[in-house]
């Protein structure tokens, strides 16, 4: 006769833990679908509960893993399954990827480092909710003295004031900028508003000697850059 089984019994879904974390190990994330590495980053988190169907809800809520690391904390909040020790795992993945990208900039000409540059504001922005607008204040070598979010918006609008961009710029010594921010519906083309205040800023900005490099919007189907557009 078959015993019944044990209430300590090792629960079945530690294979699919061991299995998964040997794949990365061997193929790398590449070969694993974003809801499998979203899995290996909540093993830590919830240890006594089969991740799966939590990693594919996030995925089906929020798009992507990059999308689900940038979610508002209060929304990851109210998957079932996620608490505060996954919020937090999540949140420090995502902290972890933009020192990461941001370290690939410091030190460097800019200039020299474009391709860094993008993958560091695409880190940073791309994938938020709202939109944010930054500056990159570069020294006279078009080294990065400081990386700032000026502003923080609405889905579709963030207020930015020329005067205070350049004012702060003058305030760190800065000799040129890059201004940034995000389009949260995904499309980074420019709007009429944002080629007259990138142009009301280099107005503001030149006769100071300041000189504004480049308005990059980054989105999650891409980039664009005012400069290569040449609006600005």
């Amino acid at each position: 006769m078959t015993e019944p089984a044990s209430s300590d019994e090792t629960p079945h879904f530690h294979g699919h833990r061991d299995r998964l974390r040997a794949r990365f190990r061997e193929a790398g994330a590449d070969a694993l679908a974003d809801y499998e590495l979203l899995e290996l980053v909540l093993f830590r988190a919830i240890p006594r509960r089969d991740v799966k169907p939590i990693a594919k809800d996030l995925i089906r809520r929020f798009g992507s893993f990059a999308e689900v690391l940038t979610a508002p904390e209060r929304l990851l909040s109210e998957t079932d399954g996620i608490g505060p020790g996954a919020v937090t795992d999540l949140k420090l993945i995502e902290a972890a990827a933009r020192r990461l990208t941001r370290g690939a900039i410091a030190g460097r000409s800019v200039l020299d480092s474009w391709t860094a540059v993008l993958d560091y504001c695409r880190t940073a922005m791309a994938f938020a909710p709202k939109e944010h607008f930054r500056v990159l204040f570069l020294d006279k070598r078009n080294q990065l003295i400081a990386d700032e979010e000026q502003q923080r918006g609405t889905v579709d609008h963030t207020p930015v004031y020329p005067r205070e961009v350049v004012k702060r710029a003058l305030e760190l010594s800065a000799s040129a900028l890059i201004l940034v921010h995000n389009h949260p519906s995904g499309d980074p083309a420019p709007s009429a508003a944002d080629i007259r205040m990138t142009r009301e800023i280099v107005d503001i900005a030149s006769p100071l000697g300041i000189t504004v490099h480049d308005h990059v919007i980054v989105g999650r189907k891409g980039h664009a850059s005012l400069r290569g557009l040449g609006v600005m």
